[in-house]
């Protein structure tokens, strides 16, 4: 009893400090790549940016839930120095999500996004349309919340020529979140959140780079102004390495997520309603 009791532990500790070598691992992997993207001698030019995004998700079970994001970019160009004179993206997402088990969500999503003057993609009208699977593994710790990110995007997008191209792009991120007056998040709660993500395909647009496309770094904070409503103020870095000169995208991203929007307002407007008597 006692030595398989011991066998026991033993391989419980062997299982614990391989996960946390995975994730140790995962994390050096893409300091790495983001030290090493940055150290690129090549002229850069740098573009200011400002963008928001408005997230509306609706639970349908314990298993799924419906999402729908709507956002625009405002950025400078290179021949618009004002960041608020060109709008460059418009776009809206349709998600569908199955959490799998605790740790893993399943995602996948069709989009359009309004592309015009974008300096990575060049100074012309270039829609597109966007298929992305991807999944989520959760870490669960216990003082704050940390995930990686697996995402392929199967894009479609108009070229300078008006014919349309298919693009594949594959991301990996890993994100890291924490409440700073709570231990959990919830209504009152202000958090700290940031991530890494890097972009690979295998045929990028801009000529030198075929494989790494870019990196992308994020820091900021939010607030839960209720349990289903919350707002964030981030800023992000994008890096990309170009042989004929890399591009730095210096963005204020404005975020505002809403959770069962239209249940919310039915219940507050009609309070003597039960749930499973409103529906959207």
């Amino acid at each position: 009893m006692s030595s398989s009791f011991n066998h026991d532990l033993i391989s419980s500790r062997y299982i614990m400090a391989v996960i946390v070598h995975r994730e140790r691992a995962t994390i050096l992997f893409i300091i790495l790549i983001t030290v090493l993207s940055f150290s690129a001698k090549a002229q850069s030019t740098s573009y200011n940016q400002l963008c928001n995004e408005f997230q509306f998700a609706r639970t349908l079970t314990d298993k799924w839930s419906l999402e729908m994001w709507f956002g625009s970019a405002f950025s400078s160009t290179d021949n618009e120095k004002k960041v608020l004179k060109t709008n460059i993206q418009r776009y809206v997402f349709a998600w569908g999500n199955y959490y799998l088990s605790p740790r893993w969500k399943l995602s996948s999503s069709m989009a359009y996004l309004y592309n015009r003057d974008v300096p990575d993609i060049g100074q012309y009208l270039s829609p597109e349309w966007r298929f992305t699977l991807q999944g989520i593994y959760f870490f669960h710790k216990i003082r704050y919340t940390m995930s990686t990110r697996m995402k392929a995007e199967f894009r479609y997008i108009m070229n300078a020529d008006s014919i349309f191209e298919f693009k594949y792009r594959y991301r990996q991120m890993v994100k890291f979140m924490i409440p700073l007056n709570s231990q959990i998040f919830r209504k009152g709660v202000f958090y700290f959140l940031s991530t890494e993500e890097l972009f690979f395909k295998p045929d990028a647009k801009s000529t030198g780079v075929t494989f790494f496309d870019r990196n992308r770094f994020e820091i900021g904070g939010g607030y839960l102004i209720t349990d289903d409503i919350q707002a964030e103020v981030t800023y992000v870095n994008e890096f990309l390495p170009r042989d004929d000169g890399n591009q730095i995208y210096n963005c204020l991203a404005l975020t505002f997520t809403f959770n069962n929007l239209l249940t919310n307002l039915k219940k507050a407007i009609f309070p003597g309603i039960s749930q499973d008597d409103s529906t959207e």
